[in-house]
C-alpha cells in the first residue's frame, strides 16, 4: 500500500521547482522530466529501496511487525513502477498537458478526456474504498467492490475520450472550420464542453458545447483580443515568458485599457480570475504585425 500510494503521486516531486523558479517559470518546467520514461523507472528504484530499507531497519531494531508479510524488494519495485504510472496516465487525461517522452522529447501530450479535478471519479473511488474496508471488517469478499470501481472507471474515462473526440470533430466540420480545435472537458458536468478552436487569422475563440445544435455562437477568448505581436519571439528570452510560450497550448494576447498587453491561454481564460495563467508582455503593442508563423 505505501509503495502504491507514495508512487502514485511521486513524480510530483517536481513541484520542488517552486523554491528557485520565479513568477511563473513553473509552467514550463511542471510535468516533464520527472513524468518522463527515464523517471518512471528511476523513480520506483529509489521508493522500493527506501521502503526494503526500512524494513530491514525495523527488522534490526526490533519493531517490525509480527504479522508483515515477507517483504520482496522486486515486488516492492513493481508496485512501486505500477504507482508511478498511473501518475502520468491521470495528468495525460486532462487539457493541461503532460511531457511523457521527456527528456528524449519536449512535446506537451494531450487528452482532453477529463477535468484536471474530476468530483465524479473521485467520488467513484472514495466510495469504493470504503465499501471495500467496510466489508474486509466483515470478512467478506473486499476485493469485488475494488474490482467493479475500477471497471467502472475505465468505462467512464473511455466514454469520456469518445465524446471529447466527437465534440472536437462536430467543431471542424462547422463554421469557422477552425484549423485547430480543443474539446475541454468542464467541471462537474462531464456531458458538457468548452469548445476552443483557433481560427486561420490567429484568433481563439470558444464556445460552451452541450449538444448538437448547441454550442456554435463562438465568442472571442478575450476582450480586445489582438494576434501574438511580432517582438514576443525576442522577449522570449525573458524566463518567464519564454516558460508561458512553452507551456502554453492555447495564447493569445490582450490588449488593457492602460494600453498595456497581457499574454494568456484561452484553455484557462476566466473574466472573474483574470491574473490566473497570464503574464504582462513588456513594451508590446497589439498593433504590431504577426510574426512569420501567423500566431
Amino acid at each position: 500500500m505505501p509503495a502504491l500510494i507514495i508512487g502514485a503521486n511521486l513524480p510530483d516531486v517536481d513541484a520542488a521547482c517552486f523554491f528557485w523558479l520565479e513568477g511563473i517559470e513553473h509552467l514550463g518546467f511542471r510535468r516533464g522530466i520527472t513524468h518522463g520514461p527515464p523517471a518512471l523507472v528511476l523513480l520506483p528504484l529509489v521508493l522500493a529501496g527506501l521502503l526494503w530499507g526500512f524494513d530491514r531497519w525495523q527488522a534490526k531494531r526490533g519493531t517490525r511487525p509480527e504479522g508483515r508479510l515477507p517483504v520482496s524488494f522486486k515486488w516492492l519495485f513493481l508496485l512501486s513502477f505500477i504507482g508511478c504510472l498511473t501518475h502520468p496516465t491521470l495528468d495525460w487525461l486532462n487539457v493541461y498537458g503532460i511531457r511523457l517522452l521527456e527528456p528524449f522529447s519536449s512535446e506537451w501530450f494531450y487528452g482532453d478526456t477529463l477535468f484536471i479535478i474530476d468530483v465524479w471519479l473521485w467520488a467513484l473511488m472514495g466510495f469504493a474504498t470504503w465499501f471495500s474496508l467496510m466489508r474486509e471488517k466483515r470478512a467478506e469478499n473486499w476485493t469485488r467492490p475494488a474490482r467493479l470501481a475500477i471497471g467502472v472507471a475505465l468505462v467512464y474515462i473511455a466514454g469520456n475520450g469518445v465524446f471529447s473526440a466527437y465534440v472536437r470533430d462536430m467543431a471542424r466540420l462547422h463554421e469557422p472550420y477552425p484549423v485547430y480545435a480543443i474539446a475541454a472537458p468542464v467541471p462537474f458536468a462531464f456531458w458538457e464542453r468548452e469548445t476552443i478552436i483557433l481560427r486561420e487569422d490567429g484568433i481563439w475563440l470558444s464556445t460552451h458545447w452541450t449538444g448538437p445544435d448547441e454550442g456554435r455562437g463562438y465568442h472571442e477568448a478575450g476582450t480586445q483580443v489582438c494576434a501574438l505581436p511580432k517582438m514576443i519571439r525576442h522577449i522570449a528570452k525573458d524566463g518567464e515568458l519564454a516558460a508561458f510560450l512553452f507551456w502554453s497550448r492555447a495564447p493569445f494576447a490582450e490588449q488593457t485599457k492602460d494600453g498595456s498587453v497581457i499574454l494568456r491561454d484561452a484553455r484557462f481564460y476566466d473574466p472573474r480570475a483574470r491574473d490566473r495563467f497570464a503574464i504582462a508582455v513588456p513594451n508590446a503593442s497589439c498593433e504590431e504585425p504577426l510574426d512569420d508563423q501567423g500566431s
